[in-house]
């Protein structure tokens, strides 16, 4: 049952808004009697969002199909660290998608994703050195300039 899974180039895929709404629709007019697949299918809808608030309600009608819901547990853990990635939630991306491959250290997307979250990791880590770098040559120009004054 490995890699029946989306590709990791799907997550960056946006689902439109109309597509989006379908789901939101179907997930309404269930109401009490949602079923499992129709909230599984509006949870990976909201992930696929470009917009954060609903990939923040998707991570968390997720959260609550993970832990209702055993036989979905293993799609769960993919899209909940999709899901924390897109979010910029990268410990939990690790977490989430660390588990998975607990369960199956074969699959291809999880190994692809792994290496997404340590790349952007990387990569905002260099981003906030050089940050801190600029800040710290602008704080000694100032503060070069300011003592050459006195």
């Amino acid at each position: 049952m490995t890699d029946n899974l989306p590709s990791i180039s799907d997550a960056d895929s946006c689902l439109p808004d109309s597509q989006l709404e379908v789901l939101k629709k179907q997930y309404i007019r269930e109401g009490e009697y949602v079923t499992d697949q129709t909230r599984f299918n509006y949870a990976w809808g909201l992930i696929k969002s470009k917009h954060r608030r609903d990939q923040t309600q998707g991570v968390l009608l997720l959260t609550d199909i993970y832990r209702e819901v055993p036989d979905r547990r293993r799609e769960c853990l993919f899209y909940l660290a999709l899901g924390h990635y897109k979010l910029g939630n990268y410990n939990d991306a690790r977490k989430f998608n660390e588990s998975l491959l607990e369960f199956e250290p074969n699959n291809s997307q999880a190994h692809a994703l792994r290496r997404e979250i340590e790349d952007r990791v990387a990569k905002e880590g260099y981003i906030g050195m050089a940050i801190v770098g600029a800040v710290a040559a602008v704080g000694t120009i100032v503060l070069t300039s300011l003592l050459k004054k006195k």
